[in-house]
């Protein structure tokens, strides 16, 4: 089917937020994270981006390809904010077109493609400098539509607690579990 977008969703241009303070890939409690920023886009897409840093290479001077591939599947579960769903990944295929040097800015776009059931389809492409910059990944991935306690059932049990203790993490998260 084709994805639509939740009538509840994030307006356009809307920052999305961290989903969890110790993500790797969105939280601000991470040093040496992505500390990525994605933004709703108009239809089932959003736009992130972040600076390659000196702690994210792997050969000298040059972007890891696992940060790159973090940097995707970070960007394509932020289009769980706009389906309103919670999302976990399920696959992701990562193409490698370009090397990515240290201290690039990665402009990264994705999209939910299709959804079946509580299967998520989407790609996303990453650009070395801006929107209109050259491909330098780009990824299709399949992600699954979960409930909290998929989180709460396989989690560690003190980070459950600390993170079902923030009353704002929980808040977003319960809303989420509403869908029509």
């Amino acid at each position: 089917m084709a994805p639509v977008r939740h009538p509840e969703a994030p307006a356009p241009g809307e920052l999305l937020g961290s989903h969890y303070e110790h993500c790797f890939g969105c939280g601000d409690g991470q040093p040496h994270g992505l500390h990525l920023s994605a933004r709703a886009g108009q239809g089932v897409d959003v736009t992130a981006g972040f600076t390659v840093a000196p702690e994210h290479q792997g050969a000298p001077g040059l972007a890891h390809g696992g940060i790159l591939a973090t940097a995707l599947d970070e960007t394509l579960g932020a289009l769980s904010w706009l389906l309103r769903v919670v999302a976990v990944t399920g696959r992701l295929e990562t193409d490698y077109l370009l090397p990515v040097p240290v201290g690039t800015e990665l402009h990264l776009d994705a999209r939910v493609t299709a959804v079946h059931g509580r299967k998520i389809y989407s790609s996303a492409t990453g650009r070395i400098g801006g929107p209109d910059g050259p491909v330098a990944v780009r990824a299709d991935a399949l992600f699954v539509e979960v409930k909290i306690d998929h989180f709460v059932d396989n989690g560690r049990p003190e980070e459950i607690r600390a993170a079902m203790s923030d009353p704002d993490l929980v808040k977003r998260a319960r809303a989420f579990e509403v869908n029509p």
